[in-house]
């Protein structure tokens, strides 16, 4: 299907965007970090990292198996409110399209 393709591309752009903007992590976080049941794992991840480790892994099992995507997604107001002081234009451009792609697949 067309948005699991379109997804895909959305979370390499992601990973690319993480990486130039220098906050992709060579460290994995530890388990217990990890098993936060906190929303994006805030009070044990950086947002970069949830991203990373948590939400990138998740969707892009979702999409390779080609089950059920969220039913909407909106984790632009997470992303601003944790980059609010850093230039990271093109990361949230990104986001912004991954939240637009899965809420305009919710049926109306």
């Amino acid at each position: 299907m067309f948005i699991y393709q379109q997804c895909s591309n959305l979370l390499i752009q992601l990973e690319q965007d993480l990486k130039q903007l220098e906050l992709w992590s060579e460290q994995t976080p530890t388990i217990e970090q990890l098993s936060s049941v906190q929303p994006f794992a805030v009070d044990t991840l950086a947002f970069e990292q949830w991203l990373q480790f948590i939400f990138i892994p998740k969707m892009s099992y979702l999409v390779n198996a080609q089950t059920a995507l969220p039913k909407n997604m909106a984790i632009l107001p997470m992303a601003e409110e944790s980059f609010k002081h850093q230039q990271v234009t093109p990361l949230l451009t990104t986001i912004t399209q991954l939240d637009q792609l899965i809420s305009a697949d919710l049926p109306k």
